[in-house]
């Protein structure tokens, strides 16, 4: 007993143990960003070899466990897809690369836990979610994004005192890459490019959701990835005429593409999409902060990245701002998650529904109907099989058993009971 109460405890850590690991890859990948850029490295190139190298471990895989029961790759499916790589992918990566060479891995990190405020913004002007400001969850979700705004431009314009945690001798950055994220011009255009990184992570998000549904996850990421690299490999030839800037030798260079495309790119991203299959968007967005807290202890003791009082307080609102919102959003879906429970009949209660009337001392008419057996032709259509609905009538008072169907909500049910019973007694 005791070995299956262990065993049923590791299963239920599945996803948090798979998340913390995610999260710690994707701190690791803002340091190898920094120093391949300190190499001298493009970034656009560094995100075209990302994609392929992606593609080159996503498209066996998703042959070899998903090569048989892949459904049929539709033209919505594919648009999907190169949305997913667009946003996702080239443009997305692109932003969030060339931001992090402007600023500093911890910054960027910081940023990252704006996605689920963006998100929540732009399904608002979309009109994909509505703000009930009149709600407890309404209110959480606004002043949510509210502080981590305020975080943001705390982030951006104020910096404060430096606090010294701790002090090591290493620095794998130049000195004079250090200096470049110091300059106030270079902060606000990084911070405006780490903003857009975050719209295009939103998007990805929503896009890869609704995809996610109809596609399964190593195929889905696969085509992703297929199409995130011919997007960046065209636009990096469009940019960089240098084509010895795409040589890659057993340096640094070599070690950040193949972490950032295998680990990050690939099997993390499946990783995600795994857990939120499992556990939901929600889960997965609580431990981005994680990633937060990694880059801030690998920047101080590997890059001598300064921490100020204005990244603390900038961070803590951020990530309070982000913890908000997802209560908030939790809130909502549990209230909305009851509401539908209560407004639909499980299949249990369909099979055995018996409404009857009894006739008076008048000798009324009497009619009966029975619900029985809901075949699967039944299930989502508006109206029910001959097997699914057995009704026996004595007069037309009786015409409401012969609208009932499948699915009806509680409050439609009540709702045509009472006509019926309005009209049987008006017919006296």
């Amino acid at each position: 007993m005791a070995t299956g109460k262990l065993r049923n405890l590791l299963e239920g850590l599945k996803p948090a143990m798979t998340m913390v690991i995610v999260q710690i890859i994707f701190g690791g990948l803002n340091i190898m960003y920094k120093l391949a850029r300190n190499d001298g490295m493009s970034m656009k190139i560094l995100v075209a070899y990302r994609n392929i190298f992606a593609t080159a471990i996503m498209v066996p895989l998703a042959l070899i466990f998903e090569g048989k029961s892949r459904p049929k790759l539709t033209w919505m499916i594919f648009l999907q897809g190169s949305l997913c790589g667009l946003f996702g992918g080239s443009l997305g990566q692109n932003l969030y690369a060339e931001s992090l060479s402007l600023t500093s891995a911890t910054f960027v990190a910081a940023m990252t836990n704006l996605v689920p405020a963006m998100t929540f913004v732009m399904a608002v002007f979309l009109r994909m979610e509505r703000l009930a400001i009149g709600t407890i969850a309404g209110k959480a979700k606004l002043m949510g994004t509210i502080m981590s705004l305020g975080g943001v431009m705390i982030l951006t314009f104020y910096k404060g005192v430096e606090i010294k945690l701790w002090s090591t001798n290493i620095n794998l950055l130049h000195h004079g890459a250090a200096a470049l994220q110091e300059s106030s011009p270079n902060q606000v255009l990084g911070s405006l490019l780490a903003v857009a990184s975050c719209v295009c992570i939103a998007v990805w998000l929503i896009v890869q959701t609704k995809m996610s549904m109809v596609y399964p996850s190593y195929s889905g990421t696969a085509l992703m990835c297929v199409c995130a690299s011919i997007q960046s490999v065209v636009y990096a030839m469009c940019t960089e005429r240098d084509w010895s800037a795409w040589k890659l030798g057993w340096d640094i260079r070599l070690l950040t593409v193949v972490y950032s495309g295998v680990l990050a790119s690939g099997l993390m991203v499946t990783l995600m999409t795994w857990v939120s299959r499992m556990r939901g968007p929600l889960f997965v967005s609580s431990f981005f902060p994680l990633m937060l807290v990694t880059v801030a202890i690998l920047g101080s003791l590997l890059l001598h990245e300064q921490l100020h009082i204005g990244s603390i307080i900038a961070a803590v609102l951020i990530i309070v701002g982000l913890y908000i919102v997802l209560w908030g959003k939790g809130k909502e879906m549990k209230q909305t998650a009851q509401i539908h429970a209560a407004q639909s009949f499980s299949e249990q209660d369909l099979r055995h529904i018996v409404i009857e009337n009894s006739s008076n001392s008048e000798c009324k008419p009497e009619a009966s109907g029975i619900i029985g057996p809901i075949e699967p032709a039944d299930l989502g259509s508006g109206v029910p099989s001959a097997a699914a609905v057995s009704i026996q009538t004595a007069s037309p008072t009786a015409s409401f058993a012969s609208y009932i169907v499948i699915g009806l909500s509680y409050k439609q049910l009540f709702s045509w009971y009472i006509t019926w019973l309005v009209g049987s007694f008006g017919m006296s």
